[in-house]
């Protein structure tokens, strides 16, 4: 029996080799080609959805009137440069593993990142802030707290503060002090200079004193700011509930002064609005209504519940882990793989592309100058958005979270009592309605 030569047994082995070798450089070449299609639907997207929010505020007069909405556009333009100007290089430099573009412009690129993802989280803080003062004080304290020079300067510290942890501790290399051997060892590991690798790392303070002013603090505000707005809306509910279990009894002899105060002054109507008025249910006691009403509240609750939820969820969701780690990497000797540094990065950058649908896609006056956009300006929408801020809107609007639907059947019904404290919610709901957002 024949046996094959060493020379034949060498071939082999070089053969297989490279048949290996192949197929791996396929498999990296369809790795490539899968995580570029995905990096570039996230930059789309994210530009798509912000740029749209910008253009409905440009072409709707009636979204400029409300004072959130000048947060929302901002928010809207930071979270554009982040998909235009921090995204496209960032994805760059993942799929082909250098940076081509030098040591300067890799530290720019840094201080746009920090300065951008920052703002970006500022005004969500802002938004938090604005909803808080418009749901859980009164409507001339909200007017007083939100003037429009104070919504101006909340503005620009949403775009001045960052700079301070961003381009100019970046820019003098004060994030390096004490780690210039580590940063040394990584640009010899990944090629030898920036010119090939654009290596970002912070010592402790400046770690501590970024992931604070960039994640924690605004975290705490908008927790406590949620908390608050969350807690205002279910006593709203539950009082608005009140005042209706209390209209609905029947009234006997002559109505008390409260009554014929609001009778009076639901008399001034105008006519639209008595067109639109909801009737009082007939064939149905007093003691039938309760369960309704409860079911209605308890919708409202729940409703409540998950639309804060998911505005935290999902804020927490992207940033913490990036601030986590980036403040504990430091404390165990840089240790965290570049793979995990980078998964955290682009689901921080995923929160860009979050915002448009979460602060404006769910907002009512938004949708309808979507539409009237993406439907180059049909005539419908036209006119279903100039009908809807008329007089009728309240009336046809849906229920929001702090017990909008039932203050406005209140609202419309003028021979039913109802405090002062009453009236103070019933003007709350009103001024918060839409500033409230996604509902």
């Amino acid at each position: 029996m024949a046996t094959a030569s060493p020379l034949h047994l060498l071939d082999d082995i070089l053969n297989t080799e490279q048949q290996q070798q192949q197929q791996q450089q396929v498999l990296s070449s369809l790795e490539k080609i899968v995580l570029t299609i995905f990096l570039s639907i996230i930059i789309i997207m994210t530009v798509f959805g912000n740029l749209l929010v910008m253009v409905a505020l440009c072409k709707d007069r009636h979204l400029r009137k409300k004072k959130t909405n000048y947060f929302i556009v901002s928010l809207a333009f930071a979270d554009l440069l982040v998909a235009l100007v921090v995204m496209p290089f960032a994805a760059i430099e993942l799929t082909t593993g250098q940076w081509r573009y030098g040591e300067i412009f890799c530290l720019v690129r840094t201080s746009l990142d920090v300065l951008l993802t920052t703002a970006s989280i500022l005004h969500l803080c802002c938004i938090a802030l604005d909803r808080y003062y418009a749901i859980c004080c009164q409507p001339l304290v909200y007017r007083h707290k939100m003037t429009p020079v104070r919504v101006a300067v909340m503005l620009g510290g949403c775009w001045l503060i960052p700079s301070f942890i961003s381009f100019l501790p970046i820019m003098q290399s004060w994030n390096a002090i004490g780690i210039e051997d580590i940063i040394e060892e990584r640009r010899a590991a990944a090629g030898g200079s920036n010119d090939t690798s654009c290596v970002f790392l912070v010592n402790r303070p400046y770690a501590l004193i970024c992931s604070a002013v960039a994640f924690y603090v605004p975290l705490a505000l908008m927790v406590l700011a949620y908390q608050r707005i969350y807690v205002t809306a279910m006593t709203h509910a539950r009082q608005i509930e009140t005042l209706q279990r209390a209209g609905s009894a029947p009234v006997s002899g002559a109505a008390p002064v409260g009554a014929a105060a609001a009778a009076a002054r639901s008399s001034t109507t105008s006519d639209q609005s008595e067109r639109y008025r909801l009737r009082p249910p007939t064939g149905s006691s007093a003691s039938s209504e309760p369960a309704p009403i409860t079911t209605s509240r308890m919708r409202v609750e729940t409703k409540a519940a998950k639309t804060l939820a998911v505005i935290m969820g999902c804020f927490c969701l992207c940033w913490a882990p990036f601030f986590i780690t980036n403040v504990v990497d430091p404390f165990i000797h840089y240790s965290v793989p570049w793979q995990l540094w980078t998964a955290w990065l682009w689901l921080g950058y995923i929160n860009s592309g979050l915002n448009p649908f979460l602060y404006a896609f769910l907002n009512r006056a938004f949708r309808r100058a979507f539409l009237v956009i993406l439907c180059c300006g049909d005539e419908r929408y036209v006119r279903q958005g100039s009908y809807s801020h008329g007089h009728t809107h309240r009336a046809c609007s849906a229920a929001s979270v702090n017990g909008t639907s039932m203050a406005l059947r209140l609202s419309f019904l003028p021979n039913r009592s109802y405090s002062d404290n009453g009236r103070r919610i019933l003007a709350n709901d009103q001024e918060s309605q839409d500033s409230l957002g996604p509902l």
